[in-house]
């Protein structure tokens, strides 16, 4: 069976990086957009990757546009957004599709997992978020409602680091 670990992806400056490289690590996956009303998450985002990202855990952002073309930005508009409005750290991704026939081969595996609460099914807004434990196994997803800090996802969290 596959894991998160067998994928390859482009990050946001346009290199290759394999999954791979995080493994060990807690990963909260999630598809972010500029110019979206839940676009204030990346704060919360942030400060949750500030507090676990010493014990093995990482924010793994990935622009879409896929829901009412809400990060219509080039990468570099997308990284610089992100820097000075909200000064992310996490690593940011290019951007993929999450939905349809041109949906990223990561997020097709990511939503083909039974993960609860929210279960398997396609993304259904920008950030969705998939918990995904050290071997690279998706173990939570949570609607885009529901904040980082919220304590079903802080919990999922410390869970997942053990």
């Amino acid at each position: 069976m596959a894991t998160l670990h067998d994928f390859t992806v482009t990050t946001i400056d346009g290199q290759e990086k394999k999954l791979s490289e995080f493994a060990g690590e807690a990963l909260l996956v999630v598809n972010v957009a500029s110019r979206c009303g839940l676009t204030p998450q990346y704060t919360a985002l942030e400060e949750l990757y500030q507090k676990y990202k010493g014990k093995g855990f990482e924010v793994l952002a990935f622009p879409c546009n896929d829901f009412g073309a809400q990060e219509p930005g080039t990468p570099e508009e997308i990284k610089t957004f992100c820097s000075t409005k909200y000064d992310v750290s996490f690593p940011l991704f290019g951007k993929v599709h999450v939905v349809g026939p041109q949906q990223a081969p990561l997020y097709a595996f990511l939503t083909g997992q039974d993960a609860p609460p929210k279960g398997a099914g396609d993304v259904v807004w920008n950030f969705e978020k998939f918990l995904v434990d050290k071997k690279g196994n998706v173990t939570s997803r949570f609607a885009p409602p529901t904040a980082p800090l919220d304590p079903e996802i802080t919990s999922a969290i410390e869970r997942a680091l053990g």
